[in-house]
């Protein structure tokens, strides 16, 4: 069955946290403007740790007091500890912190070969950056594809054959596709995909997205975000209950 992200998470969580023995429980929260942050944390004092999901992940940096230096680096938080005074309880802190790109990697490196030194990202959100990232970091070279032109991306109607036979992993890092939108994709050019191409496409819910599925029938392999949702949500997990 197709769950949403919030039962997912909410079963990987508090089957761990009752596995460990620890007295805790993970809840949703739904805000529709992140400027409700702080009232969050100042309704629920106890609150240890927040995921934090798109379209807020840029824009939750400016309402921390710290990150680490890979989500500095990034520009785009996805797990925030909250930091409580041992003495009195209160909170005196929020950290972010980036659990998207080693889930990414991680999730990526067994299925990488020696020909996959160039990729396409399509977007420029939170999850693009931590995804370009992590690329980079393993020595592949990031090319950004946006609907909008700019000094770093370049347009979906911009690419070429060439372009797509030089670039052997292609990466959707759009929410196009997500269920219910589940008929959508971007704007790629499928054709020109062939067996030499990896597409990684970062939803996991439906299983297989309309970006899987056309790029599967060009002859790509291809893969969903699932297991790298569920490796950035133990990450979260190691944060949230270090001491």
């Amino acid at each position: 069955a197709v769950m949403p992200l919030p039962y997912v998470f909410l079963m990987f969580f508090n089957c761990k946290f009752a596995a460990e023995g620890i007295n805790a429980e993970y809840i949703n929260f739904e805000i529709d403007d992140i400027g409700h942050l702080m009232e969050l944390v100042a309704e629920f004092p106890e609150l240890l740790g927040l995921n934090v999901t798109a379209p807020y992940k840029e824009q939750v940096i400016s309402f921390l007091t710290g990150l680490s230096p890979q989500a500095e680096a990034i520009g785009a938080v996805n797990v925030i500890k909250i930091i409580h005074d041992p003495n009195d309880g209160q909170v005196v802190g929020l950290e972010g912190h980036n659990t998207d790109m080693p889930a990414f990697a991680n999730t990526l490196k067994p299925l990488v070969t020696p020909s996959l030194t160039h990729a396409l990202v399509l977007g420029t959100g939170g999850a693009a950056k931590a995804v370009s990232h992590a690329l980079r970091d393993m020595g592949i070279e990031v090319q950004l594809v946006s609907r909008r032109k700019s000094s770093t991306t370049m347009t979906y109607e911009e690419i070429t054959r060439a372009t797509v036979a030089s670039h052997q992993l292609i990466v959707n890092a759009t929410p196009l596709g997500k269920w219910p939108d589940v008929e959508s994709c971007p704007d790629f050019p499928y054709r020109f995909i062939t067996s030499n191409h990896l597409c990684y496409d970062l939803i996991y819910n439906p299983d297989e997205t309309e970006f899987m599925r056309r790029s599967a029938q060009a002859g790509a392999r291809v893969k969903n975000g699932l297991e790298m949702l569920l490796l950035q949500a133990f990450h979260s997990y190691q944060i949230w209950t270090a001491s």
